[in-house]
């Protein structure tokens, strides 16, 4: 998890919640009044987003005791105790929403990559994400997808080539738009192509592709359209695939499944803070 990024995002994330103060809690406890807490999970699922907690609170001033009960990547059941922490009462309650709504989304997405794993149930075929992520919030929908068991496609526009069909078609065909990039990217920079077509895989072959997305494809063409491309290319699939139907797409012989609804359509998984205790003296 990328903690630099992350602790700039929370900053902002803080000052939105808080802005200059937090008038509830500041105008009951003083700085120095202390207490205890604890993170319970509220349903069955895969935890994400342990290392929250201590950025936020580090965010909010320290002198926080944090004890990790639960690691990323762990099944949690409902009634599970997943973290107990002992701070200034003003910064557990400052920084409540700000932690529970990021580790509920995180788990939310981790759960639904595990599900997703297990619906294919297909160790031959990587689940990963796509770029459809909540804007602010991607470093943190990637590395819940990790936890969850899938693997991350490109971050941004800037570290990976997907030529789509919008760039194919601006640029007059898919062997003009691959031979535009290669020339001027180089053989070190993978370039990927969306196709729909049988007549598309064999252009992006016979172009150079490195990647080859099939588009929108069911389960038996997809079977068909990878007896095109040669081993050593490395083939997706995305498009209209849900935890309904990616079962489907068991023994297609893809390399990849690409799902957006694991990070654009998520459910949070339930966690909830509790105080105990009440006030520490």
């Amino acid at each position: 998890m990328n903690s630099i990024l992350m602790n700039q995002a929370i900053q902002a994330f803080l000052l939105e919640d808080i802005g200059q103060h937090d008038l509830s809690s500041d105008s009951i406890f003083s700085s120095e009044t202390m207490g205890e807490g604890v993170f319970i999970a509220k349903e069955t699922g895969i935890l994400c987003g342990i290392a929250i907690p201590p950025l936020v609170y580090e965010i909010l001033g320290g002198n926080v005791h944090f004890e990790a009960v639960k690691k990323d990547g762990d099944t949690i059941k409902k009634g599970d105790i997943i973290a107990t922490v002992s701070a200034p009462v003003r910064t557990l309650l400052s920084g409540e929403r700000v932690i529970l709504n990021l580790m509920q989304r995180m788990s939310g997405i981790a759960t639904q990559t595990h599900i997703a794993i297990k619906q294919l149930d297909d160790s031959t075929i990587r689940i990963c994400d796509t770029r459809k992520t909540a804007p602010g919030l991607r470093a943190f929908d990637k590395y819940a997808v990790q936890s969850g068991g899938g693997f991350n496609h490109r971050n941004g526009l800037y570290d990976g080539v997907m030529l789509k069909d919008n760039h194919i078609a601006f640029s007059g065909g898919i062997t003009e738009a691959v031979s535009i990039a290669r020339e001027k990217l180089g053989h070190m920079v993978k370039i990927e192509v969306e196709t729909e077509t049988a007549s598309q895989v064999k252009e992006a072959v016979q172009a150079g592709a490195d990647i080859i997305m099939f588009d929108n494809r069911t389960p038996e063409e997809i079977k068909q359209l990878v007896k095109l491309v040669p081993d050593h290319i490395t083939t997706e699939i995305s498009g209209n695939i849900t935890l309904d139907n990616i079962n489907h797409y068991k023994g297609s012989g893809a390399n990849y499944i690409s799902l957006g609804s694991l990070t654009h359509s998520v459910s949070a998984l339930d966690i909830s803070f509790n105080s105990k205790g009440g006030i520490k003296a």
